[in-house]
């Protein structure tokens, strides 16, 4: 996933069902806790994990556009197919660009679990 010693990485949407081995494993790469919604530190990267009903996923990478830096990757985990609550790709491919975010690319995180990677458009790309 690209995390690096020292990355401030904001987790949001943490729930009972999130995996935490994969919780584990990123903060033992990192050396660092996971911040909070709540924090005021630009950080590195941003953990947002996304189940079909939590809310408007535009409204939800916005937010975490307003933590991030400019290069840092916003990865969204949301259920794999067959799980309850997964999410449809379409749909974080129909709410990247709408926030300025591409996605670059999807990857199998855990048993349950996919990871979506979404960075900020370069300016002036089309």
């Amino acid at each position: 996933m690209g995390f690096a010693k020292g990355d401030l990485v904001l987790e949001v949407g943490l729930d009972s069902d999130c995996d935490s081995t994969v919780r584990d494993q990123i903060m033992a790469i990192t050396g660092t806790t996971f911040l909070e919604d709540a924090a005021s530190e630009v950080v590195d990267a941003v953990i947002l994990w996304w189940r079909d009903g939590d809310g408007d996923l535009v409204d939800e990478l916005m937010d975490a556009l307003t933590y991030l830096s400019e290069t840092g990757p916003i990865w969204v985990l949301t259920p794999k197919a067959g799980r309850e609550l997964h999410v449809e790709p379409s749909d974080i491919q129909d709410a990247a660009p709408i926030a300025g975010l591409s996605q670059t690319s999807t990857i199998a995180l855990a048993g349950d679990w996919s990871a979506t990677r979404l960075v900020a458009r370069k300016a002036g790309k089309r």
